[in-house]
């Protein structure tokens, strides 16, 4: 069995951690953390590993798992490499921003790079292991580190997508616009409805409906094809009228409405007719 070493103790280390070595596809080495006390919860969660607070008492293992804040990665990255040799091992991270090039000084001590981006939320790292089967994985990097990592995602139910590393901020804003834009444009509308003397509970449950069946209608038919309303209709004296009483209410939310009508247009020309 391969041996896995754990920069960082956060939620992410610990939980991939406990669950590679649960179903023994890793055995870990070590967790290391910027305290002794972190990096002890971290073994305790992983249930297995020596905690170790420098990076030079981290053991040896065949990888090495960057779990730590993006801006701390390279740094943690060449912290790595100048405690040991690094010929031959897999060294990797799990940020869904930053490309696996980020990772140079473990290349030229001769590592093998990849990124390992989980799509999902881990506030509760105890429930994220007992429901990370089925999540998707955001995969990149040297063709060898892949071939362990793949199969090594795939043996804790997780489904690996390969990404273009040149276009991985794109990637990364990809999940901004389908969760906290998507929220954004959400409190846009539940405001205007309040803004039309709808209370605030009222307002959610008009609007709860609508959203709901405009998602599941694009990812059931494709957003081109559930787009509904004044712009797909070609309704743009609607549309002018609404942006004017929308920016009279409340002007940033006016810019917003502004900013959306060029793409919903370009979608709706996508449209089949």
């Amino acid at each position: 069995m391969r041996t896995l070493a754990i920069v960082g103790a956060g939620h992410v280390g610990r939980t991939l951690g406990r669950l590679w070595q649960a179903a023994g596809v890793f055995d870990i080495a070590g967790v290391l953390a910027r305290s002794p006390a972190s990096a002890q919860r971290g073994v305790d969660f992983i249930g297995a590993g020596v905690p170790v607070a420098h990076p030079a008492d981290l053991p040896a293992a065949d990888i090495y798992l960057l779990a730590v804040t993006d801006d701390q990665i390279v740094p943690a990255c060449a912290a790595l490499a100048a405690t040991r040799p690094l010929q031959g091992a897999i060294v990797f991270h799990c940020s869904g921003a930053l490309a696996s090039g980020t990772l140079e000084a473990a290349r030229q001590g001769g590592a093998l790079l990849a990124s390992v981006h989980p799509v999902r939320s881990f506030a509760d790292p105890a429930a994220v292991v007992a429901a990370f089967a089925g999540t998707f994985c955001g995969t990149e990097g040297d063709a060898a580190a892949l071939a362990v990592l793949v199969p090594a995602l795939e043996a804790i139910g997780a489904r690996p997508v390969a990404i273009d590393p040149a276009a991985k901020t794109v990637y990364h804003a990809a999940a901004v616009f389908a969760s906290n834009y998507l929220v954004t444009v959400l409190d846009a509308a539940l405001r205007a409805y309040q803004a039309a003397g709808i209370p605030a509970d009222v307002a959610r449950e008009l609007a709860q409906p609508l959203a709901q069946e405009s998602l599941s209608n694009a990812f059931r038919m494709g957003a081109a094809e559930a787009l509904s309303g004044p712009i797909a209709r070609g309704d743009y004296a609607t549309v002018q009228r609404q942006q004017a009483a929308v920016s009279a209410w409340d002007a940033d939310t006016g810019t917003l409405y502004g900013a959306l009508v060029p793409p919903t247009a370009a979608l709706a020309a996508r449209k089949p007719r």
